[in-house]
């Protein structure tokens, strides 16, 4: 590897640099394994396995996609480039790419919209929730982690290339949605708000989750159309984010109402 080559690669550990460049990293054997299989199109993949030894050749995004390029390295080379302590086997280079959102496809199917939340690895698993779950999108204020952040990417396990996500003005966009869908509901977690139990089936809504430290946000907490909260019947003084996502997320899913057969 250049010397170039390897600087390049190691300013992609900061956000400003994987803007600048639009490329971000994986690291791992079974993480860049799931997103492969998830059929995410790799720009490069660099490996330590030895040469003698066989290298699963990468599965391309789609049928008539080349595959990423495979570059067999050193392990002294992958410490250089490795944005971790101890360097995986594997690492990889992806392409940053943005979908836009279009405000009409809110107002169906289930929205997990994280406000504020700036844990990378609370950020990942709600994505692990919502794909889990099977809800249509995720919606992520910009001041949550980095989608492109490495502890985002490994915590999702996978669903990073599966779920849809939109990054935006959160409180613009659901004070839109509000007057475009005003029957559309906004649910916003929150401990002062009423049992998530008492919710009746929904064919559609929108579930906020606020950061951990400070809830949701005034903006964004304007908008809503209920606070719901999940029963304390012990004495912690709160759930981690991604806990009480799955809980409501759980809920909704269950009691979603089937669609009619035609």
């Amino acid at each position: 590897m250049t010397k170039a080559e390897i600087q390049r690669l190691r300013s992609l550990r900061e956000k400003k640099h994987r803007e600048s460049l639009g490329l971000f990293v994986v690291e791992g054997d079974k993480v860049v394994a799931e997103l492969l299989a998830a059929q995410f199109p790799f720009t490069a993949i660099y490996t330590t396995e030895p040469a003698g030894r066989p290298v699963s050749a990468p599965r391309p995004a789609s049928p008539s996609a080349p595959p990423p390029p495979l570059h067999v390295i050193s392990a002294d080379e992958m410490a250089r480039i490795s944005h971790f302590p101890t360097p995986a086997s594997v690492f990889a280079v992806g392409r940053i790419a943005r979908r836009p959102l279009d405000p009409a496809a809110l107002a169906h199917g289930f929205t997990l919209a994280l406000d504020g939340v700036q844990d990378a690895g609370n950020v990942g698993t709600l994505l692990r929730v919502a794909d889990w779950f099977g809800f249509d999108r995720v919606l992520l204020s910009p001041d949550c982690a980095d989608l492109f952040h490495q502890k985002v990417i490994n915590a999702s396990m996978g669903s990073f290339a599966r779920v849809r996500t939109h990054t935006v003005d959160l409180a613009a966009t659901l004070a839109a949605l509000r007057t475009a869908a005003p029957s559309l509901p906004i649910l916003g977690c929150d401990l002062a708000g009423r049992d998530v139990h008492a919710l009746p089936a929904l064919p559609a809504a929108v579930v906020v989750i606020g950061s951990e430290g400070r809830g949701l946000s005034p903006g964004v907490k304007a908008t809503l159309t209920d606070a719901i909260t999940i029963p304390r019947h012990g004495h912690a003084e709160s759930l981690n984010a991604a806990i009480a996502a799955a809980i409501v997320c759980d809920h909704l899913a269950t009691r979603r109402p089937t669609a009619p057969s035609q």
